[in-house]
């Protein structure tokens, strides 16, 4: 029987190894950075959840959704009104996910690869990151029946369309890869940017060159694909 780890440990181990994961399991991330981080995990999950709920692809996992708790937690560490940074990657993987809506296998390769992570990896990433971190916290039984849940369903995918599971898996983990690389490039100049994003910068101020992101980083959220403001819900 063909097994989607095996066949995507590549990119997977690749995607695990970005600078920014250090980051994450050092446990001395900004608190702002890491909201920000957030903001764009809420902003996938939430384009995935919609559309995998749509065609009930959490049925046997009722309470796997994790947008709800990403909601809750980036609240908690970015009180501003105004909203934190969406990526490019961000941006780009809405409308990806926007395009397979009706297709449960492919959109099944995201729940593996994000929910199943957040059964495994994330249970080590929540003790190292700051705020509350309902986004890694499952009842007491349900991490290890849901791990065998995600993988028996995918790998029963894999088997009859191996042509599409295996080259959507790698997808998500090279779109992880993106915005973890995101994630580091905003370092160097992470302080100015948290006073501009909040609006604290001053009348008039702008950010200092040398402070600025490049411009294909990301943006303030405007996206087509993004209805509105997920931290007003």
């Amino acid at each position: 029987m063909l097994d989607i780890k095996e066949l995507t440990k590549e990119v997977h181990t690749n995607a695990e190894r970005q600078e920014f994961v250090k980051t994450l399991m050092s446990g001395f991330i900004n608190p702002k950075h890491y909201a920000i981080f957030l903001y764009n995990q809420l902003i996938c999950y939430s384009t995935v959840e919609r559309y995998a709920i749509d065609n009930g692809l959490f049925k046997d996992t009722e309470g796997l959704q994790r947008a709800e708790h990403i909601h809750y937690d980036v609240k908690t560490l970015w009180p501003s009104d105004n909203p934190p940074l969406i990526t490019q990657s961000t941006a780009d993987y809405c409308k990806h996910v926007d395009s397979i809506k009706e297709d449960p296998q492919k959109l099944y390769c995201h729940i593996y690869a994000r929910h199943l992570g957040d059964l495994s990896g994330g249970q080590m990433i929540k003790r190292k990151t700051p705020g509350p971190n309902r986004y890694y916290q499952f009842k007491d039984g349900q991490v290890k029946e849901w791990k065998n849940i995600v993988r028996e369903r995918i790998n029963g995918y894999l088997n009859v369309y191996q042509h599409t599971i295996v080259p959507e898996t790698k997808l998500v983990f090279e779109y992880a890869t993106r915005l973890f690389a995101e994630m580091k490039e905003i370092e160097p100049y992470l302080d100015s940017l948290i006073r501009v994003l909040e609006g604290k910068g001053g009348s008039g101020s702008t950010m200092p060159e040398e402070n600025k992101a490049p411009s294909n980083v990301g943006q303030v959220m405007t996206s087509e694909y993004i209805e509105k403001n997920p931290l007003e819900q």
